[in-house]
């Protein structure tokens, strides 16, 4: 895995002090906080960008009570909520600037538990601000065992120590309408789709007849991205650790952007921008879009919602043209918190405890982050009843082993945000190739001036 200097945003790294020491957990209740490690601390702050996790800890935490405004109580503890979203960098910036004063702050101003997204997460792995799940919160190799390995090697610091953990796995799979699917193909049967869509130019063939029935394949441009950009071999910089660190442009990508302009010229897409009101739109019951790429999380936050309630049983998912994976979220400990015992604790239960991870996955559909929990619920009778009762834990399950995160960069946000605004109008016939070449570069080292490009390579690329 590609680690990194500490370039962006937190460059003026404090040498903190000693390290907290890992506290003793005793055995694990059903009840309450079952840590035996006494911080002193009265209000625990958690920072996140919205409320999943809020509410997965009112479900899921034994002994959370919900006090409403984004605050709770677990024992004598003070559980407040800090939600900041994403929009314009929001949320890293407020981090960024907080966590520099973290050790100096007011006990009840400490930043204790924060939320990491994976397209940025090396950012904070790699700095001081950043506890050591093991060393300084006392989790043991038996606690983290169950994990999907992809999930601890991202979250692992360039010397070793690990430093966040996650309640999720998020291998991707494509859903979709139900409906619409037997208006197309004669069929809705899961496995009988997959052998229709198993490969882009099966996918492409499917998006035809789709467009001769009135329907588009998918909404948007960027809904196909993350497909592509999973199964590229190179990351975003040659070596972040370099002084000059490259960009390098995979094929995969370029793929992207070939197969989205044929989908525009063709009319199988609706142009629609991801979380818009028009995207969330064609996931209606009114809506004419045969499927969306979702990865777990997206199927039970995101699509369940925008269908309603006359979208259960009219979807269903298969693994599509290629494995892929989206996202998924860690939970860090911050240095100067003075909660530790309780964050370790958050950390065994909602991310290391096989039973309260299964009962989240069938209570939230979430795929949870344990590897023996989501076998069982496979090989069980588990049914989705939005997804028409299917269990489609068991495709996710055969997916989420494929995820390889090896070479994301900590350029990986802000690098793919560039790349697909400079080539969006190419995408919709507006620019030449060359053109949206040029105007990612320029973005590029605008964002982040310590990168270079090769002259010789953009050529390369147009050709």
């Amino acid at each position: 895995m590609y680690k990194h200097k500490w370039t962006v945003l937190l460059c003026c790294i404090l040498v903190l002090g000693a390290s907290l020491g890992g506290c003793g957990l005793q055995k694990e209740e059903n009840t309450a906080v079952s840590s035996n490690c006494s911080d002193g601390g009265k209000v625990l702050n958690i920072y996140a960008w919205d409320t999943d996790f809020e509410s997965k800890m009112i479900d899921y935490y034994p002994g959370y009570e919900d006090l409403g405004d984004n605050t709770g109580k677990i024992g004598d503890v003070t559980v407040v909520w800090n939600i900041y979203p994403l929009d314009d960098n929001c949320y890293q910036n407020t981090l960024d600037e907080r966590l520099l004063l973290n050790m100096s702050s007011a006990d009840d101003e400490k930043i204790d538990l924060f939320l990491l997204e994976a397209d940025y997460i090396l950012k904070y792995v790699d700095s001081s601000y950043t506890l050591d799940v093991r060393g300084d919160l006392g989790l043991s190799d038996n606690d983290l065992s169950g994990m999907y390995q992809y999930t601890k090697d991202i979250a692992t610091s360039v010397d070793g120590k690990l430093k966040g953990v996650s309640w999720q796995a998020t291998p991707g799979l494509f859903a979709y309408r139900r409906s619409i699917a037997r208006d197309v193909l004669g069929t809705d049967d899961p496995q009988k789709v997959q052998e229709a869509l198993s490969d882009w130019q099966k996918f492409d063939n499917v998006a035809a007849k789709a467009k001769k029935k009135g329907y588009a394949m998918v909404s948007g441009i960027v809904d196909t991205y993350r497909v592509f950009a999973n199964n590229a071999t190179k990351s975003w910089v040659d070596d972040p650790n370099k002084e000059t660190p490259k960009i390098q442009i995979d094929d995969k990508l370029l793929e992207w952007a070939e197969e989205s302009k044929k989908y525009v010229e063709n009319g199988w897409n609706n142009q629609t921008a991801m979380w818009t009101e028009d995207w969330n739109q064609d996931q209606t019951a009114e809506g004419k879009v045969f499927g969306f790429f979702y990865s777990t999380w997206g199927i039970n936050f995101t699509l369940v919602g925008n269908a309603g309630e006359d979208g259960f049983g009219d979807w269903a998912v298969c693994e599509g043209p290629a494995a892929w994976y989206w996202g998924g979220t860690w939970l860090a400990g911050a240095r100067g918190t003075d909660n530790a015992g309780l964050i370790a604790d958050i950390m065994k239960k909602m991310c290391c405890d096989e039973e309260n991870m299964l009962s989240l996955t069938k209570g939230t559909l979430d795929y949870t982050n344990n590897i023996a929990a989501m076998e069982r619920l496979a090989e069980s009778d588990f049914q989705s009843d939005f997804l028409g009762g299917q269990n489609h834990i068991r495709l996710f399950v055969e997916a989420a082993p494929k995820i390889d995160m090896s070479i994301t960069s900590p350029y990986d946000a802000g690098l793919t945000v560039a790349f697909q605004k400079a080539f969006e109008p190419y995408i919709n016939g507006e620019i030449d190739r060359q053109k949206a070449l040029d105007d990612f570069y320029d973005a590029a080292v605008v964002a982040f001036p310590e990168l270079s490009y090769d002259e010789m390579e953009l050529e390369e690329e147009q050709k």
